[in-house]
């Protein structure tokens, strides 16, 4: 990642014969020491983008519980000599990296595979960061020139238009 603020996590993974078992959060080993308030779950199926979302106030611990995901990253502080930059890098239920992201960078992901579960923990001041409190970019906005691997992807309303809080 070309941010040094966006941290890459690389799990420990036990694996068996039954499987896998992996902690994706221990508060004792992560910097900044967070106070994760907020769990969410998103299922999406191939070829649907999701995002660009980001707010000013909350911190997001990302990973890939199911497939595999194309995930971007976008310095969206005006006052960063990375303005408008943005940096991708591949989430899977193989490799299990996690990509922690503080206020001001917006996120995004394309689905690779067949269906794609992702998973956040949100660290946030105060009350809830709702969509009204937060900003969009549009996946295809010239002034970021994210390189997707897609020409058509499946978007919601709120991803085709570009919004500053």
């Amino acid at each position: 990642m070309i941010f040094s603020e966006v941290k890459i996590y690389h799990p420990t993974i036990f694996t068996d014969f039954r499987g896998d078992l992996l902690t994706i959060w221990n508060g004792d080993e992560f910097e900044p020491k967070l106070n994760f308030k907020h769990d969410k779950i998103s299922s999406s199926r191939k070829d649907v983008i999701r995002g660009l979302h980001g707010d000013n106030k909350s911190w997001k611990l990302t990973s890939c519980l199911s497939g595999e995901l194309y995930f971007v990253v976008v310095d969206a502080r005006p006052d960063s000599v990375n303005y408008l930059q943005w940096d991708s890098i591949i989430l899977d239920d193989k490799t299990r990296k996690q990509v922690l992201t503080p206020p001001g960078f917006a996120i995004g992901f394309l689905v690779l595979s067949n269906q794609a579960l992702l998973h956040y923990k949100w660290a946030y001041p105060g009350s809830y960061p709702d969509v009204d409190d937060q900003f969009t970019i549009k996946w295809d906005s010239p002034d970021v020139d994210i390189y997707w691997p897609i020409k058509t992807p499946i978007l919601s309303k709120r991803d085709t238009i570009t919004k500053i809080v």
